[in-house]
């Protein structure tokens, strides 16, 4: 779950902040606290449905087929989006060495290829996918906990600048900082979008996104704060690679700086990997499901792997990244406020699940105070979504709706494959190919039928109390 987290976006997030000074790091506070109220509404979630899918998954059980969609939908175009932000970031530390003038044309070259060696890793397989990712992860640490701790030494307060440096209204600020920020966090699902590959998922799901989110909150505050502190505000805003400018300015010369783009550029391959296999993961949980289209369904090879959905998503990615260079200046902030966005939908839809959920049996299964705690936990994360939303500004939510509601002809277009009109269960099973389903999440048709077993008809897991508070 950290690798997928933690990716070159946050050694660009400095960078990206800068425009609004020190007042970013509230902001930066306050979207970690949001991130661990949408952590442990993930955690909770997961108990009770322990299927691969995450969001879509949950939307679906207590929303419907639509709802399941929409949420698919809009995680997908984040996942892809991401890693086009992830690249473009990645391209900042790779041209610490190579293309130092930042030829636009080169620029994309490196991106394309930055997206496509994690495509090509995926292609190979499961293990080979898991492999690379504990090495970069382990990798990834080193100059990020060396800024957090040692980074803090060496902070001069008259680089930080102007508090506010944005112009704008403190709340003003806070809010469009806050939508940046949050791109750092997204991935923290992560956990519960593979829980049908997860040994003992209802317990190691939650611990794992939980304890993740924490880790990485750690890290993320006290590590922009050391480079706030350590590169002048001025040199901030026009950085492409701030960890590196930081680690030059503590210690001198170009080594120590160089050192750290290493370390950026492997973080950065690992969290492309791990988003690859969540740009199939997704697509793949609602295809088995008749909600996405047959071909995300298909697997290749001894392993399994999900050739079409890996493919498609990175030239999806490929295409928005091209476009991202040749039309605006401030590349990485574009693409991860639309990021932030389509990921946010989804998050909204977990946080309402849960608290429908315990609304409606929560009295049933809970103890009053464990009950009282957990509404206030998934409304803290609803209202952190709608924040997060209006955070993102007007020419954001255009794009992103537009994106969102592409969605609605492919919706369509699936339901007259199943000749039904307003049914929730088709004529015959809908997956393309039978032996390739994974077994956590069933065709639509047998789904109805063992989600009434499971479930009930209220649509809701049934659930075994915990009772501790």
């Amino acid at each position: 779950m950290i690798g997928s987290v933690i990716g070159t976006g946050v050694f660009a997030l400095p960078s990206a902040l800068a425009p609004y000074g020190p007042i970013s790091l509230v902001a930066f506070v306050a979207v970690t606290l949001g991130a661990l109220a949408l952590a442990v509404t993930f955690g909770a979630l997961s108990k009770r449905v322990p299927a691969s899918g995450g969001p879509y998954v949950y939307a679906r059980e207590a929303f419907g087929e639509f709802a399941g969609f929409l949420n698919a939908w809009s995680y997908w175009i984040t996942v892809w989006a991401g890693n086009a932000a992830i690249v473009v970031a990645w391209v900042g530390y790779v041209e610490v060495f190579v293309n130092t003038g930042h030829r636009t044309g080169v620029s994309v070259l490196i991106a394309l290829i930055g997206l496509w060696i994690p495509a090509a890793i995926n292609l190979t397989g499961v293990r080979n996918t898991g492999a690379f990712q504990v090495i970069t992860t382990v990798l990834k640490f080193v100059p990020l906990v060396f800024m957090a701790t040692i980074g803090l030494l060496f902070i001069d307060p008259d680089n930080f600048g102007a508090f506010n440096a944005s112009g704008q209204s403190a709340l003003g600020a806070i809010s469009a900082a806050a939508a940046i920020a949050l791109f750092s966090y997204l991935g923290l699902e992560a956990a519960s979008v593979v829980a049908g590959r997860v040994h003992e998922p209802e317990r190691n799901v939650p611990r794992a996104t939980v304890y993740g989110t924490l880790v990485c909150a750690v890290i993320y505050v006290l590590g922009t704060l050391a480079v706030f502190g350590t590169v002048s505000h001025a040199e901030l805003g026009a950085s492409t690679a701030p960890f590196t400018d930081a680690a030059n300015n503590i210690f001198g010369g170009t080594w120590a700086g160089d050192a750290v783009a290493v370390a950026a550029i492997v973080s950065g391959l690992g969290a492309l990997n791990g988003w690859t296999m969540l740009c199939a993961e997704m697509p793949y949980a609602a295809a088995r499901d008749g909600l996405f289209p047959g071909a995300f369904a298909r697997l290749r090879g001894e392993s399994g792997v999900p050739v079409f959905g890996i493919v498609a998503s990175t030239v999806l990615a490929s295409l928005i990244t091209v476009f991202s260079y040749t039309r605006f200046e401030d590349v990485f902030t574009k693409i991860v406020l639309l990021s932030v966005l389509t990921a946010v939908i989804p998050y909204l839809f977990s946080a309402a699940a849960q608290l429908y959920w315990l609304l409606v049996r929560g009295r049933e299964n809970l103890k009053p105070r464990q009950l009282t705690r957990d509404v206030t936990v998934a409304a803290l994360a609803m209202a952190f979504s709608y924040w997060s939303i209006q955070g993102s500004g007007y020419q954001t939510v255009y794009y992103g709706l537009f994106v969102l509601l592409l969605g609605l002809p492919v919706y369509v277009w699936l339901k007259r494959d199943r000749g039904e009109y307003g049914e929730t269960t088709p004529a015959q099973p809908v997956a393309t190919v039978p032996h390739a389903r994974a077994p956590e999440t069933p065709t639509t048709a047998e789904g109805n039928s063992r989600r009434r077993r499971r479930y009930g008809t209220g649509g809701f897991p049934k659930y075994t109390p915990q009772h501790h508070d």
